[in-house]
């Protein structure tokens, strides 16, 4: 169940360990991108206040954006699973495709082509340089998992989806599943 080298298409899954760290405690990312250069991916549950209406005044349906990471959290980002209708779209893996033609993704949103099933938006993205993904790994920052759900990863619920990944692991991960967000407070 678990891999031990990431790969795109990849989840990794925050080790309970992460509690002090606020960009990734209890965080699941989907890595975009793995090469020699480094890493990408997009934390996948941790929703914003924000609505895609609040910073892009030409689309007109309320989205959920998301905290993608602590990178460049002054640009947008997305992942879709809709490439037939978002042209210029990356392939990350399994249905599920990175960015493409935004001015023709704001029309398919505003016409209603497009849904929240089919879309997820990001402020800013998760970023490791060359074998930097690699320490924390070494370190047991992260568990990765492969991405059973393909393309339907995007309908998971963002507030249980940290939990049920420490249930499905099991054994001492199923303690960190009941623990509340910050142990000292406890």
């Amino acid at each position: 169940m678990v891999s031990q080298k990431p790969k795109k298409g990849n989840l990794l899954v925050a080790e309970p360990s992460l509690t002090g760290d606020i960009s990734f405690n209890r965080s699941v990312v989907l890595i975009a991108e793995h090469n020699n250069e480094g890493s990408v991916g997009f934390i996948l549950n941790k929703p914003l206040d924000y609505t895609i209406c609040d910073l892009i005044s030409d689309i007109t349906i309320p989205f959920q954006v998301f905290n993608g990471g602590p990178v460049e959290q002054d640009n947008l980002y997305f992942i879709h699973k809709v490439p037939e209708l978002i042209e210029n779209s990356i392939e990350i893996s399994d249905g599920i495709f990175w960015g493409g033609n935004f001015e023709m993704t704001v029309e398919l949103i505003n016409s209603g082509t497009i849904t929240e099933q089919d879309i997820r938006f990001f402020l800013g993205y998760s970023g490791w340089g060359t074998s930097q993904l690699d320490q924390e790994l070494s370190s047991k920052s992260w568990v990765v998992l492969p991405n059973e759900y393909e393309s339907n990863i995007l309908e998971k619920s963002a507030y249980a989806f940290w939990k049920e990944k420490m249930v499905e692991l099991g054994g001492d991960y199923l303690l960190w599943s009941n623990a509340p967000e910050n142990p000292s407070l406890n």
